[in-house]
């Protein structure tokens, strides 16, 4: 993990989920993976949209050609945790297609306009997984 999100990992849990800078005010979780060819756990820090039944993530890599690690680490293992606030809860992971992929997309790229800037940088089309209560 990078200097980067093991600083913001540790003001999200100091602040009960609140981080100052870039982050200041937007809705920020902890999303916990388990690495899809290593086994190790994985804490990455993202900002999220709620949604009906649950949240919605982006994996957008900042406009990288490829996906995030996190990305493959969901597809490989769909149960996983996130801390929200001061909360950690179970969830399952699918990724959103079609209508819905585009809707959520769209309300995220509205909210913040950054997301729209990591589109232009990219050919691919951005994932959205969305993060449901486990059963």
């Amino acid at each position: 993990m990078s200097d980067w999100n093991d600083k913001i990992i540790v003001e999200f849990r100091a602040n009960g989920g609140q981080v100052g800078g870039q982050f200041a005010g937007a809705p920020l979780l902890l999303l916990h993976t388990v690495g899809a060819k290593s086994g190790q756990p994985r804490v990455n820090p993202m900002m999220y949209q709620k949604v009906d039944g649950g949240y919605a993530v982006f994996a957008s890599k900042g406009g990288a050609p490829t996906n995030p690690d996190w990305y493959y680490n969901l597809l490989a293992h769909p149960q996983t945790q996130a801390e929200i606030g001061t909360d950690k809860v179970e969830l399952v992971a699918r990724v959103a297609a079609g209508n819905e992929r585009e809707r959520i997309w769209s309300a995220q790229k509205a909210a913040y306009p950054g997301f729209a800037d990591y589109e232009r940088k990219t050919t691919r089309e951005i994932p959205v997984v969305v993060l449901e209560p486990a059963p």
